[in-house]
């Protein structure tokens, strides 16, 4: 299982930490994305994260704002957003699979709820 959380309502140029709880698998095995929906649009990749060996990668759009990071201990996954934009506005997923190539695909073995993120202009 995946659990995010975190998301809100929140003014532009402001911060939010959405966090990814798994459960139910081991989690230093996979890879886990963040990925987001806005209304009217489709799913598009945010950023993800291998546990071994701490491989990260990012969208344009959020590179140097958002950092992804992961608590090994707490089984957890964050996604810090700072100088957030009306534009962001949308659900927040995580999601996980073996290999951060798929994650990268848009494709994964384990999708979480979502968590809504609003970003007031």
């Amino acid at each position: 299982q995946l659990q995010a959380s975190g998301g809100g309502l929140v003014q532009a140029g402001g911060s939010l930490r959405l966090s990814c709880a798994v459960s139910g698998f081991t989690f230093g095995d996979y890879a886990i994305g963040w990925f987001r929906q806005a209304p009217g649009k489709e799913r598009e990749g945010v950023s993800g994260i291998t546990r071994r060996s701490g491989t990260t990668y990012y969208a344009d759009f959020v590179k140097g704002r958002f950092t992804i990071s992961s608590d090994n201990a707490k089984n957890t996954v964050y996604l810090q957003m700072n100088s957030l934009k009306p534009e962001d506005t949308a659900v927040y997923y995580c999601a996980a699979d073996l290999v951060i190539d798929r994650l990268q695909a848009d494709e994964a073995d384990y999708w979480g709820q979502g968590t809504l993120v609003t970003v007031s202009s």
